[in-house]
Parts: C-alpha cells; structure tokens; sequence
C-alpha cells in the first residue's frame, strides 16, 4: 500500500484550490496550474486539504496513487515557489547568449550555433563572467526539467576533459585517456 497516497495534500493559506471531477487546479502567488487524476483515484476536497482514495483496489491504482499525491503536491509548490535548474557550460569558448525572450542561443564547439526555443511558462537566464551559467525557471516542474534535460542533450558532458553542459553539481566521471 502507498504511504504518501495516504497523507492528505496541505492546502496553504496563499493558494486557492478547485477540485472538479479528475481535475485539480490551483491557483497561487506565480500563477495556476491544474491536473488531471488518473480514473483509478477519486479526489475531494476536505478541511485537511486534497485527499487521494483509490477507487478500486487494484495493482495499477496502488500504483497511481502516490503519484498522483506528488503531482498535485507539486501543483502546490509549482505555484507558491516555482522551479528552477541551473546549468555550467565547462570548455574553452562555450557560451550561451539569449536571443530575445524565447530563443538560446549557445556556442560549444560546433562549427554552427545551436539553437533552443524556449516554450512560454518558462524563463531562462544566461549568466556568469563568461556567460557560462544557464538557469531554466518556471512554476511548471515536468517542463522545467524537460527544458532544462533539452539543453543538456545538446552537448552532453564528455569523460576526457569534462567538456558541454551539465547541471550545477553534477558529477562527471573522468577517465585517463591513452597511454604510449
């Protein structure tokens, strides 16, 4: 059985909830946000806050549950203090430049430039001595991680000299290269 299914979602003061039917919107200081439950969990709203009860007692909606309690406790967050991500762009001459609202612009190491579009709902800052340090923010936590996951695809973190776009923190296992 699911131990975080069980708990009831706190609704703070801040943040107005609506449950209707297998939708649960909120609405909060950084915008709104909404989610659709899965037919296998029925959701109400209570004095304790959102509660999640299964249906049905089967595999696929145990298994939903905790999900769906996650999902819309990252409504709540999402909301009241958003997401972010941060990105460092290690080797010589890589940056990355904004163009516009929407547009990344980041030079490492092709022979073009390449290009992300950023999606609306998120926000990007190019930052750093040398415009190295990329933070991807948005009150939305699967898009922010996709954008943020899209622009570390671009040039992954190589194991000889350490050199793309990695998150702040991460580690890169290095490897010793040739020997004569």
């Amino acid at each position: 059985m699911s131990r975080i299914g069980k708990k009831p979602v706190p609704v703070p003061a801040a943040v107005t909830a609506t449950v209707s039917g297998q939708t649960v919107k909120m609405k909060g200081a950084k915008g709104e946000l909404s989610f659709t439950l899965p037919e296998e969990i029925k959701v109400e709203k209570t004095a304790d806050g959102i509660e999640l009860e299964l249906v049905e007692d089967t595999k696929k909606a145990r298994s939903m549950w905790g999900m769906s309690r996650t999902m819309v406790q990252n409504l709540i967050t999402g909301v009241t203090e958003g997401y972010s991500h941060t990105l460092e762009i290690h080797g010589v001459g890589f940056k990355a430049a904004m163009k516009g609202k929407d547009k990344l612009t980041m030079s490492i190491g092709f022979s073009h430039d390449v290009e992300h579009t950023i999606p609306p709902g998120v926000e990007v800052k190019v930052g750093g001595a040398k415009q190295e340090v990329v933070t991807v923010s948005g009150i939305d936590k699967q898009l922010v991680g996709q954008v943020a996951a899209d622009i570390r695809a671009s040039r992954k973190p190589e194991p000889y000299q350490g050199k793309g776009v990695r998150f702040k923190g991460e580690y890169v296992y290095r490897k010793e290269g040739k020997k004569k």
